[in-house]
């Protein structure tokens, strides 16, 4: 029944195939989305103040409930190259693009906080999708086992079946759900501290399978595999009372359990295998500044990539499967500003930037996880139904910055000078695009009482 439960709240409250900075989300909620993020100072709402700086939540003196529902389309594409004499002597060059297939993801996200006027104790609940990524490459039709396989036409060699050197049909679908338990305390008037432990609940997808052993029928395919883990988040918050705003944050290094894969071959033999990937830490820093009919917002985040076990460590084992991703750390600058003078009607801007994770020695391995989104832009608005009640909304649209590339890799083809097996003159990448729209309704309960 525990099983159930979790599986039933983890498929209402996923993220599904979003990604935004790494596999990180930018953002919760539709008023936090369309600050671009940012709020490790600038506690506009409790889901991006939960999310992002649990000593924010020490703002809002009331007893509030806010649940957000958005519609995420993606639209990446995976493109790659062989050249001349690589299928068989004398064969020319090929190359194509594929499309993905995927359609559209729901993104819930469901907050609430607990406080009181003359308290210095605020409480919080919340239950967010933090992390996914997710493709649907299907099967390039033109392969060299078709019998009207034409090379002379545009064909993906990645997705050419196993049987003729490809991977066939690539899909990846992972989702990592936090439920956080938030405690605020207000040391003076001015400043807070926060702490928050977080339970989290994931899954992952594979097909193939590049982090199992391969057999004479090349890669397998998985089941969907869960993990379950354990972390915190800590923060601290300033705010001067004159506009000014400061806010500091640290999320660890989200422990996960093993994912323990059932493997499905190609010649419908079984195996399992295990693969090991955490949730990075997180390091936040804001600013935020309020004056008259205007709230801006500024953030810095580093996460840490680099020493995260899933992401740290790249490259082929002895036994030919993948060892993990290899991403470097990457920087996030989040930037929003909402302005107020029009009555019951704000208007927010956003804008996140991203650095790239997936460098060009490593491009092939993470073709599973192409999300990368460099540039996100974001327009949201809020109504003021009345003293109780607001309606959100939030448009985005992000894009990478240009594609990410690298060459083809093979096990076969490692050597001393050539350790990952890169095939010479030979090219694959990846780029996308990314819109949603988010509405959100949040609820004050004793804001008629004051």
């Amino acid at each position: 029944m525990k099983k159930i439960i979790l599986q039933v709240g983890f498929l209402i409250f996923s993220t599904f195939s979003f990604s935004q900075a790494g596999h990180i989300m930018q953002g919760v909620g539709a008023i936090n989305m369309s600050m671009g993020g940012a709020s490790t100072a600038q506690p506009l709402d409790i889901s991006g103040a939960l999310q992002w700086n649990p000593a924010s939540i020490s703002a809002f003196d009331e007893k509030i409930i806010k649940f957000d529902l958005g519609l995420f389309f993606s639209s990446p594409e995976l493109s790659s190259s062989l050249p001349a004499g690589m299928m068989e002597p004398g064969s020319p060059a090929v190359s194509g693009v594929t499309k993905d297939d995927r359609g559209v993801s729901p993104m819930p996200a469901l907050a609430m906080v607990w406080g009181k006027e003359g308290s210095k104790h605020t409480f919080g609940v919340s239950a967010f999708g933090i992390s996914g990524f997710g493709v649907t490459f299907p099967e390039e039709a033109n392969n060299p086992l078709s019998s009207s396989f034409n090379p002379a036409l545009n064909s993906n060699p990645v997705n050419y079946p196993q049987q003729a050197g490809g991977f066939g049909r690539v899909e990846s679908d992972y989702m990592l759900l936090q439920v956080g338990l938030t405690w605020a305390y207000e040391i003076t008037d001015k400043l807070s501290v926060g702490v928050e432990p977080t339970y989290n609940y994931g899954t992952l997808e594979l097909m193939p399978n590049p982090t199992a052993n391969p057999s004479a029928a090349g890669y397998p395919s998985t089941n969907r595999a869960s993990t379950t883990g354990f972390g915190a988040q800590f923060g601290l918050f300033f705010d001067s009372k004159t506009g000014f705003k400061a806010g500091v944050s640290y999320k660890t290094t989200q422990d996960m359990s093993k994912f323990e894969f059932k493997n499905t071959y190609l010649d419908n033999s079984t195996d399992t295998s295990e693969f090991d990937m955490d949730y990075p830490a997180i390091l936040s820093f804001g600013l935020g500044y309020s004056k008259s009919d205007f709230d801006i917002a500024l953030d810095y985040r580093m996460v840490d990539y680099e020493n995260t076990d899933g992401f740290s460590e790249t490259g082929w084992t002895p036994t030919a499967s993948v060892k993990g991703f290899g991403w470097d750390n990457i920087s996030i600058f989040s930037a929003g500003i909402q302005y107020k003078g029009i009555e019951k009607f704000p208007l927010r801007l956003g804008y996140t930037y991203s650095s790239n994770p997936i460098s060009y020695d490593v491009a092939f391995f993470n073709i599973p996880a192409t999300a990368i989104i460099a540039n996100a832009f974001q327009f949201g608005f809020s109504y003021l139904a009345g003293k109780n009640i607001s309606l959100d909304a939030v448009y985005h649209h992000g894009a990478s910055d240009g594609k990410t590339f690298g060459q083809i890799l093979n096990p076969m083809a490692v050597s001393p000078s050539n350790p990952n097996g890169a095939i010479p003159a030979s090219y694959v990448a990846y780029d996308m695009t990314t819109d949603m729209v988010m509405v959100g309704i949040s609820y004050k309960f004793n804001k008629a009482n004051k």
